[in-house]
């Protein structure tokens, strides 16, 4: 009897507070799979991880090839995220954040980083890194400590259309672009 392959599932899960973003947890805690457990009958996981009180995009696959590139520094796949924190931070500190900001496990920069105009302790910053902690590490380099985070792009992919702990299928051309980002060949080319 030949192998049957399970067909691709791409999902797009707009991430709750208090979700953790493995598989499962033997604490108990609410997982992104309780979040997407009417989504399919295949396994799918995280592509990487968002901490337990950061809301926000994450994929989740069974897609192994398209998961691990999207993972890899190499492919510098750019996310973006809103972070408010304590106090502000000062214009220097948004520029050092451009040019590095100097961590325990090796230097981090953001490619852009925007203060929201009507509150001061809101920024807007984007990374094409996915080191554990990377935004409230940044910003506790500067003294102050982040009290909310959300990740509202993800290789392109924007939570416009996704209410915070719902989840839809990518689109076709959504997969094609995520392929296309980190080289992978798409059917018919």
């Amino acid at each position: 009897q030949p192998l049957k392959l399970e067909p691709h599932v791409y999902i797009l899960l707009n991430k709750g507070t208090d979700t953790i973003s493995t598989t499962s947890d033997e604490k108990g805690r609410k997982t992104v799979m309780d979040a997407i457990e009417d989504a399919t009958g295949y396994r799918v996981y995280p592509v990487g991880r968002l901490d337990r009180n950061t809301t926000g995009l994450l994929v989740l696959t069974n897609d192994g090839e398209l998961a691990h590139r999207l993972m890899h520094p190499s492919y510098k796949v750019k996310k973006t995220y809103v972070a408010t924190s304590r106090d502000p931070l000062s214009e220097e500190a948004l520029a050092q954040m451009k040019m590095g900001v100097p961590l325990e496990d090796g230097t981090a920069k953001a490619v852009s980083v925007k203060r929201s105009s009507t509150d001061p302790t809101k920024l807007t910053l984007m990374v094409e890194e996915g080191r554990n902690h990377l935004i409230r590490r940044m910003i506790a380099y500067f003294g102050t400590e982040v009290i909310r985070l959300k990740r509202t792009v993800y290789a392109g992919l924007t939570d416009r259309d996704i209410r915070v702990g719902r989840w839809r299928y990518l689109k076709p051309r959504e997969i094609d672009e995520l392929k296309r980002l980190v080289g992978l060949s798409l059917k018919g080319e």
